[in-house]
């Protein structure tokens, strides 16, 4: 399963996404160090948005503990995606799993305290909960994306880069008048 393409498609959101995060968050705390920081990020996290399914979770640790972490994480299940577009202060890591006869799909954004990477992610989601307009157009967006891409991640990105520019930029915004 691990390293494995596996094509993506659109679904409904489904309120059984909250409690997937919950079982990760409870198993990543038993291997993180006590200084980090654990959030769910992504459509999953976003009531009534729609995507592809992926429970999405971010960590930041200080920066003394990130080389750590993440060897932490892959002897502990997680796989390190060195060929996701790397960035200076985050590393992607990914988990399967099946679940009720489905496999599941983790991705993990590890970064460290107070990064840009965190900021970003953050102030989408909260922007995303709060701007049902702006969560409506992004489903749309992802929808067409998800068509257009064939199922392919790199396509999938690039179709939504445009509008993601755009509603990033807001989100940043409204998190730091904060």
């Amino acid at each position: 399963m691990e390293g494995d393409e596996i094509k993506f498609v659109f679904n409904k959101y489904n309120k059984k996404f909250k409690e997937l995060y919950k079982r990760e968050k409870r198993k990543l705390k038993k291997i993180l160090p006590g200084t980090a920081k654990t959030e769910h990020i992504g459509s999953s996290s976003v009531d009534g948005l729609s995507g592809k399914g992926i429970i999405d979770i971010i960590v930041s640790v200080p920066k003394k503990e990130f080389v750590k972490t993440r060897k932490n994480l892959e002897k502990n299940g997680w796989w390190f995606r060195p060929k996701a577009k790397p960035q200076r202060d985050r590393r992607f890591l990914e988990k399967r799993y099946k679940y009720r006869k489905l496999i599941r799909i983790v991705h993990l954004h590890l970064t460290y305290h107070n990064s840009f990477v965190w900021k970003r992610f953050i102030s989408l989601r909260d922007y995303l909960k709060k701007n049902k307009a702006a969560c409506k157009e992004y489903e749309k967006v992802k929808k067409r994306a998800v068509a257009y891409a064939k199922g392919e991640g790199k396509d999938y990105r690039a179709y939504k880069n445009k509008f993601m520019k755009k509603i990033e930029k807001e989100a940043l915004k409204e998190f730091n008048k904060k």
